[in-house]
Order: C-alpha cells, then structure tokens, then sequence
C-alpha cells in the first residue's frame, strides 16, 4: 500500500511534545519533510537536538509571528504540501456563570482563532503546490459537548464548522481539509484532568478512569502514535477524495464523561 508521503512537506503546529511530536514523528517516519514549531521553547530545542526534523519557536496567536514562521518554514522545507493544526489549550474550567469571560476568549483564541490565523497563512502556499491537505485537531468535546468545560467544547465545535467551510472554499484547488476528533487520549494532559476531576468530585482517580472507559466500546485509551498514523492516512494519495470530514478517533464513545 503506498501512501506516497516520502516526498510531501508537513508542519504541525505545536509540534514539539504531546500529540501534535506523535504527528510530526508519524509523518517522519513515513519519509515526509516536517516543521514544527511550538510555544515552548525548550521543547523547540530538543526536537532541534533530536534531529529528525526542524522546529521553530512560535506564538500562533500572533499574526506577525505566524506571518514569519511560515516563511521561514516553507523556505527551508521547499514548499508546503500538508498543514496539521494541532495547537490548543484545555481552558478554564467550571460551571458557566463562574467562567472568567477574558479566560473564556483566551481559549477561543488559541483554539479557533489562531488556527484559522495559520490556515490563512498556508493556504497561498498550499495553493501553489497544486493540491494539498489541511488538518485540524478538533476533540470529541465537538461532538458532544462538555459540561464544566464551555470554552473548550465551544471552540472545539468551532473547529469542524471552520473545516467543513474551508473544505467547501479550498477543493477546486484539490486541497483536502478535515478534522480529527480524539477521545481520551493517553498522556499527562489526561492524567491531569482525571487528577482534576477526582478532587472535584471526591472519586478516585482509578474510577475515573473506569468511568471513562465504560463510556468506550473500545476500553482503552487512544495512543498519540494512532492519531499521528490517521493523520498521514488523511494526507495520503489514498485520501484524496475525503474531505470536510469530522473523524473520531475515540474507541466508538458514546458520551463525554
């Protein structure tokens, strides 16, 4: 089965750590050329040391810096032929009346209106390459909500109306555009909100978790490596015809938890 991948040239935003390093190592591993660039600095310099693609520090929220990174970027891979938007934030959490409203815009910032800040930028660049294919890390919370957790959820929603739109705007230039739509995705971010959860509400951890699978008809937790081999599907010749889709990659869950 050839995906052809070897020769595409990828940047994952937030590509340094998490989910959005197990994109960029996916798409490496299949031959692509790949730039990251992240917020975090430290993690730009050990992606950097690593050595098996580049990385830049960037601050998607800002329109100059995105401006600039994706120039230098698409400099020095040659070109751009597949944009992954993974960058985001989990946000505040509590009950709705309680919510800090500059909190709440912070995490629509980052989450919607900075992907949509560098979709602008890489779409003439996509555009020259003839075809190509946007990526956009949505969440299960955009399909089903998340009580205690509006900002979040909002924007996640958010993210599949910008796609479907783009996917509609962008394929006579057979350029692709879908969202992924993770579940419970192991990691620190998920022990974070489990630790959360269960201060909150007096449950032990464990049985959180347990709460979480039971929601699963697949009980286990998503691994970052299966999200990154779904993205390269999605940006392979085998995907040319999917597009302004919502996938989830969440083991058949049935409600958020």
């Amino acid at each position: 089965m050839n995906l052809a991948i070897e020769k595409k040239r990828v940047i994952v935003t937030a590509g340094a750590s998490g989910i959005g390093l197990a994109i960029a190592e996916a798409f490496a591993a299949e031959g692509a050329a790949v730039h990251v660039c992240d917020i975090n600095a430290t993690a730009i310099d050990s992606v950097n040391e690593a050595g098996r693609f580049a990385g830049l520090t960037c601050d998607v929220g800002d329109s100059e810096a995105v401006r600039a990174y994706m120039a230098s970027a698409t400099t020095a891979l040659g070109g751009l032929d597949v944009l992954v938007n993974n960058a985001g934030i989990a946000g505040p959490t509590g009950a709705a009346e309680d919510l800090d409203l500059a909190e709440w815009k912070r995490t629509v910032d980052i989450n919607l209106v900075s992907m949509f800040n560098v979709t602008q930028h890489a779409i003439p660049h996509l555009k020259r390459t003839g075809a190509g294919a946007i990526l956009n890390l949505s969440s299960a919370a955009g399909r089903y909500g998340l009580p205690m957790r509006t900002p979040y959820s909002a924007s996640k929603w958010g993210v599949v109306g910008l796609t479907k739109t783009l996917a509609m705007e962008l394929g006579a230039s057979s350029i692709t555009v879908n969202a992924i739509m993770p579940g419970a995705v192991d990691g620190p971010r998920l022990q974070a909100i489990v630790r959360s959860k269960a201060a909150e509400t007096g449950v032990k951890p464990q049985d959180i978790e347990r709460q979480i699978l039971a929601a699963m008809s697949v009980k286990k937790l998503i691994q970052p490596s299966e999200i990154g081999a779904l993205a390269v599907f999605l940006a392979s010749s085998l995907a040319t015809s999917i597009s302004g889709q919502a996938v989830g990659i969440d083991g058949d869950l049935q409600c958020m938890v």
